[in-house]
């Protein structure tokens, strides 16, 4: 019997399916590289498969892997995809979500790949000085809800963008993610101490009482979006790709969890939680909403949000955040004010998403990202590692409580408003 050769398999394969196939699962690596959750991922393949006229398609998410099969027919094939660069970027998430929601019946795989190719190609929209700028802004907001003051919110805001610069440089740069965000941390520890020893040359000894901000200085390495969508995995029972966005997130809160406990170490300074100062409630109140707005807006713009995208997440975050700091002040426990103020989250993000025309996520991630326990994460710690077994374990009870208590209020809007999370597929 005569060999086949390499035009007659050619001629076996079906072609078409494997084109289509390679369209639907680019998408997916589009859409996991941009940061959203593994639903949103699953979402998006299913409508690009729709579009290409494929009978179904199957998929299999993680934080860096895609196993998707598509059906057509009798036929199917199986693809699998790495991702290996994990970071956030809404607005190419927001340009994903458009493409997709607006195929029509008929669009052939080359569309698909050239419209993907063109988002890819798409430049940041801010530069990198903007982007450590937006950081450092958030991380200043953190300072004063963390009850600091002029001093700390000044110090916070610069050493933050340092350390957000030196961050971004390394990761545009392909270095280790863990790699990076240690040094990023470290750098912003170091500036944050620079700032108080040129307070103390300008003051003459005026610095020592504000030594415990610089815990508020690192919180720019806070995966939130990593914890945020983890959590909401969970949620939504897929576990595979939960766990992984879970693991992921301590990883990178550890990394930056050990160069605060070197610098403290080294330097001797403590992140002591500081006690709030005594203002009255209205002056209170109007500068929680203040800071929490421009916190949530930095975190926004920081995730290379549009304008309009972050305003919506800075409207949000700021009703919700100032809510639970003010039930939190009332007396209730501040697991329970979290809930309630990610409840509300979601059902804002529900009613804002839609009138903005932006994917969910990029208005609610931002809006909790504020609400992430990083100090009393980066707390327990360097407790831990100083051998303060109360101190860690107090702060980090708490920070994995308030972390589930996020998860539940945010999957609890979602489950109300969301007919697709509301019921489970049979």
């Amino acid at each position: 019997m005569a060999p086949m050769s390499s035009r007659d398999e050619n001629a076996l394969e079906p072609v078409e399916l494997i084109r289509q196939s390679g369209a639907v699962l680019r998408v997916g690596r589009a859409m996991l590289t941009s940061g959203t959750g593994s639903f949103r991922v699953k979402t998006a393949m299913d409508q690009v498969a729709q579009a290409l006229g494929l009978d179904r398609h199957e998929a299999h998410v993680t934080l860096t892997e895609i196993t998707g099969t598509s059906y057509r027919g009798p036929i199917f094939r199986t693809e699998v995809a790495e991702v290996h660069s994990m970071g956030v970027n809404s607005n190419k998430l927001l340009k994903l979500t458009e493409m997709v929601n607006g195929l029509q019946p008929g669009t052939t795989p080359e569309q698909v790949m050239a419209a993907v190719d063109e988002i890819d190609r798409t430049p940041p929209l801010y530069p990198a000085w903007a982007n450590a700028a937006f950081a450092g802004v958030a991380c200043g907001a953190f300072a004063y809800l963390n009850n600091g003051g002029l001093v700390e919110v000044v110090g916070v805001t610069v050493s933050a963008g340092i350390g957000q610069y030196v961050r971004r440089f390394f990761l545009h740069r392909k270095i280790n993610q863990f790699a990076a965000t240690m040094l990023a941390a470290a750098v912003a520890c170091l500036a944050y101490l620079g700032f108080l020893a040129a307070l103390d040359v300008a003051t003459g000894g005026a610095a020592s009482s504000h030594e415990a901000g610089f815990i508020s200085a690192v919180l720019f390495t806070v995966p939130g979006f990593a914890l945020v969508t983890g959590a909401l995995d969970l949620a939504k029972l897929d576990f595979s790709a939960g766990v992984a966005r879970t693991a992921y997130a301590l990883m990178i809160l550890t990394s930056a969890a050990l160069a605060v406990w070197a610098f403290s170490w080294a330097t001797g300074l403590q992140p002591e939680p500081v006690p709030p100062a005594d203002t009255p409630y209205l002056l209170t109140l109007a500068l929680r909403l203040v800071a929490s707005a421009f916190g949530v807006l930095g975190f926004a713009l920081m995730f290379n949000s549009p304008v309009r995208m972050a305003l919506g997440a800075t409207a949000i975050g700021m009703v919700a955040n100032t809510l639970r700091l003010e039930l939190a002040s009332a007396g209730v426990a501040v697991q329970a004010a979290t809930m309630v103020a990610t409840f509300v989250v979601g059902l804002l993000a529900a009613w804002v998403a839609p009138r903005l025309r932006v994917p969910r996520i990029t208005v609610s991630v931002p809006a909790v990202v504020i609400m992430v326990p990083g100090a009393a994460a980066y707390r327990a710690v360097v407790a831990l590692n100083n051998g303060d077994a109360q101190v860690a374990v107090t702060s980090g009870a708490q920070a994995v409580f308030v972390v589930i208590s996020i998860a539940v209020g945010l999957a609890a809007g979602r489950i109300l408003t969301d007919r697709e999370w509301r019921y489970e597929k049979g």
